[in-house]
């Protein structure tokens, strides 16, 4: 059975991991899927407006709805025709809330996500947008996705000046080919103390060790295909699949890492289910990261040599211990 975390610094219990619902377009197999799920324990359902048929089957399909920790997203336009059907200001939130209550056939949310930063619309408006929603008790938290650090930082410092609703939540992608969360955005999460759900886990396919699609490995680039093979090698020695691997290793570094599953059936679910059971050896780690070959960059590196250095923290740097 799955173990729950807390939900960003809130009190809500999510289960560790996250079930992505982008591919479920039929009713009897999303039941299925549903059902699977909260066998394991699972809660947390992830959606979107943009996801068009994902909100309208989920809603037709999901029993004890209560029992489910359910959030969607806006800012995709709903109508390209529209000026204001997309964005992240306040007319498009409202509307874009609305529709997704009436397909989920719910009367309310319990994290509603920003799905991708606006350059155009102010912060101060979305929060304060936001705000009211929670206040109105259509929303109960809210999260953030595909946004920089400093934004994000901004906004929750905003919020808790301002006494509004903070983002309790960071939706990023994160596996083994795309760790730039790493740089900034695991960092001020962390210290934010917001969760951090994670999607492409398996960096759509190509860590499963699986041919086809788009795991092929012809169409995979020498870095892309070293990382691959580093991970089907880990797997066979730890006797698991290689996409158990690479969903585990997303959960290695942060526990305020939740990976998102997408699946379009219960197979595939049940499948990626008993990541939650592997917890990688050092060893295996070192395997993995010397094959993505990640670095910090700057100011990442140039910090990481200064903290150790006399020369800018003087002779006792290597006896004061960090916090």
């Amino acid at each position: 059975m799955m173990r729950y975390r807390l939900f960003g610094r809130t009190g809500l219990r999510v289960s560790e991991l996250v079930l992505g619902t982008m591919a479920l377009r039929e009713e009897a197999e999303t039941r299925r899927v549903l059902e699977v799920f909260a066998e394991a324990g699972g809660n947390f359902i992830d959606t979107a407006s943009a996801y068009g048929m994902s909100e309208e089957v989920l809603g037709a399909t999901i029993e004890g709805r209560d029992r489910f920790v359910l959030g969607s997203k806006y800012t995709l336009t709903r109508d390209a025709a529209d000026p204001n059907a997309g964005g992240n200001h306040r007319k498009n939130l409202v509307a874009s809330l609305e529709q997704s209550l009436r397909r989920l056939r719910t009367d309310y949310l319990d994290v509603y996500w920003v799905h991708v930063w606006d350059r155009r619309t102010p912060i101060q408006e979305t929060l304060r947008a936001l705000d009211d929603m929670v206040r109105a008790g259509k929303v109960l938290h809210i999260g953030i996705s595909d946004a920089p650090a400093w934004v994000v930082a901004q906004a929750n410092t905003l919020a808790d000046l301002r006494g509004w609703t903070e983002f309790a939540g960071l939706q990023v992608p994160y596996n083994l080919l795309q760790r730039d969360i790493e740089r900034e955005l695991l960092p001020m999460a962390e210290a934010f103390g917001l969760s951090v759900t994670a999607w492409a886990p398996l960096a759509q396919g190509k860590l499963t060790g699986v041919a086809g699609n788009r795991s092929n490995p012809a169409e995979l680039t020498g870095h892309e295909r070293a990382t691959a093979d580093a991970v089907t090698r880990v797997a066979a020695e730890l006797g698991v699949l290689p996409a158990h691997v690479a969903i585990a290793w997303t959960r290695h570094h942060s526990r305020a890492v939740l990976p998102i599953i997408g699946v379009s059936n219960a197979a595939q679910l049940e499948t990626n289910l008993a990541a939650t059971a592997l917890t990688l050896p050092a060893d295996a780690v070192a395997t993995l990261e010397a094959a993505s070959a990640f670095t910090l960059g700057f100011p990442g590196d140039f910090i990481a040599a200064c903290d150790t250095s006399a020369h800018a923290y003087g002779e006792a740097v290597d006896r004061t211990d960090t916090r």
